[in-house]
């Protein structure tokens, strides 16, 4: 689990094929910040804009680490076959703070940058996500774009999906890659966590009885 909140950005700085068809996979080296592996162990899941991977391989004197990446998440997920800079976050831990939501570090579709610009002191960054997230987008709601857990200030429905405008201060610009979007790009999106359990629950409702304890049967006297 995770909070998208953003541990460190990093460098996919190698992609190498696990094999020569489209049914294989990829391996990724990273390099990390200075120190950024002292406290991570082999096996150890470190999501990597916003999709969770397993460590395979450490060389924390270089600051570097690997992921195997299969053919099936590269299907899913945009940007990790490519070399290029990417946000970083360890899992959680069970006393750390939850400073931004609930994260499970699947991504559940693939958005695209349809406008980002400076308004003031911040940027603006509206994102189109596919049509079948848009149930799970609402005003004032959470979504992980790359991996940053991030708010919703608006949404809009059209026939091509749901455009999310969220508002970036310049903390999370600075502290992230997201200050590296361009408009065309396509990014990972995760929906909030909760909004998948309460769609789920309405699209069953009063389909089945209740699933509590029943009342037992009433005694009969001897």
């Amino acid at each position: 689990m995770f909070t998208g909140i953003i541990t460190g950005v990093g460098r996919i700085a190698a992609v190498h094929d696990l094999g020569s068809s489209s049914q294989h996979g990829k391996r990724l080296s990273v390099q990390t910040p200075a120190g950024y592996l002292d406290d991570v162990g082999l096996g150890d899941s470190i999501a990597i804009n916003g999709a969770c991977m397993t460590v395979t391989s450490l060389d924390i004197a270089q600051g570097l680490f690997t992921i195997d990446v299969s053919a099936e998440s590269l299907a899913c997920t945009s940007g990790l076959d490519i070399a290029g800079t990417v946000n970083l976050e360890k899992a959680l831990r069970a006393a750390d703070r939850l400073g931004g939501h609930i994260v499970s570090g699947h991504v559940d579709g693939v958005g695209q940058v349809t406008h980002f610009a400076a308004v003031g002191e911040s940027w603006r960054l509206d994102v189109l996500a596919p049509p079948e997230l848009a149930r799970f987008l609402a005003f004032k709601g959470s979504i992980t774009v790359q991996g940053v857990s991030l708010t919703v200030n608006s949404v809009a429905d059209s026939p091509q999906g749901c455009t999310v405008s969220i508002n970036l201060i310049p903390h999370t610009l600075t502290h992230t890659a997201l200050g590296e979007l361009a408009t065309g790009q396509r990014v990972n999106l995760e929906i909030d966590l909760m909004a998948r359990y309460v769609e789920r629950m309405l699209s069953l409702s009063g389909s089945f009885a209740s699933i509590g304890p029943k009342p037992m049967n009433p005694t009969h006297p001897a």
